[in-house]
C-alpha cells in the first residue's frame, strides 16, 4: 500500500506507539504496574484511565484493560481514603465500613493527591503554599466523573456510572452553597472532608463544567437497562444549570479554552445522539470558545522556549482542538436551520485555524529534547499523560455506544432534536 492512505495509517501507528510508551512509563513510575507504592493524582489519573481504554481499542492489548481497572481501584483506594500522614483521621472519607465504602467509594468525594496535607483551620492562608496542599477541587472531581462515565460506556458495567453520579451529588453538596439571599455560589477548593472552603472564590468554568458533566452522566444512566437511582442528582443538575446560566465563560487561559472545547464537543455529541434537546447550551459554549480564541494570541503564546511554557496547559488546548468534528457537524446543522451560514462559516474558520496550533503543540512536545528540562520534569506525570491523550484523544473525547467493544463515536442524527427545551430532553 502506498499514497495518502498509507501515510495516514503510518502517522496513526506512530501516534499509538508514542502514546503506548508514555502510558507504560507513567504506569511503572506511579505504581499502577510493578512494585512501587501507588502515587495517585486525580486529574492525571482521569486522563490516564481514558488513555488506557483508547489503547485497548487501538492495540487489542489486555494490558491496558488491566491498567484502566487498576487505576480506578487505586484512585478510590488511595484518594477515597484519608492521607496516611493524617494524625487524626483514618479510613474512607465517607466514614463507612469497609465493605459498604467499597460499594460507594466516591460518595464523600476524592482527594486531589497533593504532596502536602491540607491547611488546618487555625493555619494562615498562604497563596503559594496552597497550590501544594491537599483538599478537593471541583474541576478534578468532574474529570474523574468523566473517566468513570467513559469506563461505564466502554464496558457496559453499571458500577462506574453509579460511582460517577454519586460523586456528582457529593461534589454538589460540598462545593455549592446558597447565600441568605437565595443566590447560589461555588467554592474553588474545599477541605478533604468537604466541610470548609480552602479557597472561597468560584472557579470560572466550574458551573458550566458541572452542568455538562451532569448532562453526560444522565445520558449514560438512561442507556442502562436498570440504572440505580441516586438521590439528589436531578436537584444538583438543576443548580448547576442555574449557576452556569449567569457565569461568563470567555477566557485567555489555554487550558480553559481547551476545557470549553471539550464541553462543546460533549454537548454536540449529546444533541446529535438525541440525548439532549437543548442546543442553545452548545451555541453559548461555542460562542465563548470563538471569543476566547479571538482574544488570545496563540502564535505568540506558543513561540516561547520550552523552559517558559507549561506543557500540560498547552496540551489541554490541543486535546480540545482534537474535538472539532462533532462541533462542526452540529454547528452546520444549526446554521442550516437558522439561515446563519455566513456567521457559522466564520466561527468554524476560527476553530480550524486554531486546530493547526493543536498539531503544532503536539509536534513541539514530542521532541525528546524539550522534555528533559525542569519545566517538563517538574510535572512529568501530568505532562506525559496529557501528551498521550493529545496523541490518542478518542478515549477522552469519544462517546461510544455501551457495547463493551471499545469507544467509537456514534452517528446519531441530530436535526430532529434541534430547538426543543432542555426539560423536554430529560428522560
Amino acid at each position: 500500500m502506498s499514497g495518502p492512505r498509507a501515510a495516514s495509517e503510518s502517522r496513526e501507528s506512530d501516534r499509538v506507539d508514542a502514546a503506548r510508551a508514555l502510558m507504560i512509563r507513567f504506569a511503572e513510575r506511579t505504581g499502577v504496574e510493578g512494585e512501587r507504592p501507588p502515587r495517585r493524582y486525580l486529574w492525571t489519573d482521569a486522563f490516564a484511565v481514558c488513555n488506557a481504554l483508547a489503547l485497548v481499542d487501538a492495540t487489542g492489548d489486555v494490558r491496558f484493560r488491566r491498567m484502566a481497572d487498576a487505576l480506578v481501584e487505586q484512585v478510590h483506594g488511595v484518594l477515597g481514603r484519608h492521607r496516611s500522614d493524617d494524625p487524626r483521621r483514618r479510613g474512607w472519607l465517607s466514614g463507612l465500613a469497609e465493605d459498604e465504602a467499597r460499594r460507594h467509594p466516591t460518595c464523600a468525594g476524592l482527594r486531589i493527591g497533593k504532596p502536602l496535607p491540607e491547611r488546618l483551620p487555625h493555619e494562615p492562608f498562604d497563596e503559594q503554599l496552597e497550590w501544594d496542599r491537599d483538599g478537593q477541587y471541583f474541576h478534578y472531581l468532574t474529570r474523574w466523573m468523566h473517566a468513570l462515565d467513559q469506563r461505564a460506556r466502554w464496558s457496559g458495567d453499571p458500577d462506574p456510572e453509579r460511582w460517577a453520579r454519586e460523586l456528582f451529588v457529593a461534589a454538589h453538596h460540598g462545593f455549592v452553597s446558597r447565600a441568605p439571599s437565595g443566590a447560589l455560589r461555588m467554592c474553588w477548593k474545599m477541605s478533604i472532608a468537604l466541610d470548609r472552603p480552602l479557597v472561597a472564590s468560584m472557579g470560572q468554568h466550574d458551573p458550566i463544567d458541572g452542568l455538562v458533566t451532569g448532562l453526560a452522566l444522565r445520558a449514560t444512566a438512561a442507556s442502562l437497562p436498570e440504572p440505580s437511582p441516586v438521590e439528589g442528582f436531578d436537584a444538583a443538575l438543576a443548580d448547576f444549570a442555574s449557576l452556569a446560566a449567569r457565569q461568563p465563560i470567555e477566557t485567555t487561559d489555554l487550558l480553559g479554552i481547551g476545557g470549553l472545547l471539550m464541553d462543546a464537543s460533549r454537548v454536540a455529541q449529546l444533541v446529535l445522539e438525541d440525548r439532549l434537546a437543548d442546543a442553545q447550551l452548545f451555541d453559548r459554549i461555542l460562542d465563548g470558545v470563538v471569543r476566547s480564541l479571538d482574544a488570545v494570541e496563540l502564535e505568540r503564546e506558543l513561540a516561547r522556549p520550552a523552559s517558559r511554557r507549561l506543557a500540560f496547559r498547552e496540551l489541554g488546548l490541543a486535546i480540545g482542538l482534537a474535538a472539532l468534528e462533532p462541533i462542526e457537524r452540529l454547528a452546520q446543522a444549526r446554521a442550516a436551520i437558522a439561515h446563519e451560514t455566513g456567521r457559522t462559516r466564520s466561527r468554524l474558520e476560527t476553530l480550524r485555524t486554531a486546530g493547526d496550533f493543536g498539531e503544532a503543540i503536539c509536534a513541539f512536545w514530542r521532541e525528546p529534547a524539550r522534555r528533559t528540562g525542569g519545566a517538563w520534569q517538574e510535572h512529568a506525570d501530568i505532562n506525559d499523560v496529557m501528551l498521550a491523550t493529545a496523541l490518542l484523544p478518542q478515549g477522552w473525547l469519544g462517546r461510544g455506544a455501551m457495547s463493551g467493544s471499545g469507544i467509537a463515536t456514534t452517528d446519531a442524527p441530530g436535526a430532529s432534536v434541534l430547538g426543543r427545551s432542555i426539560d423536554a430532553g430529560r428522560r
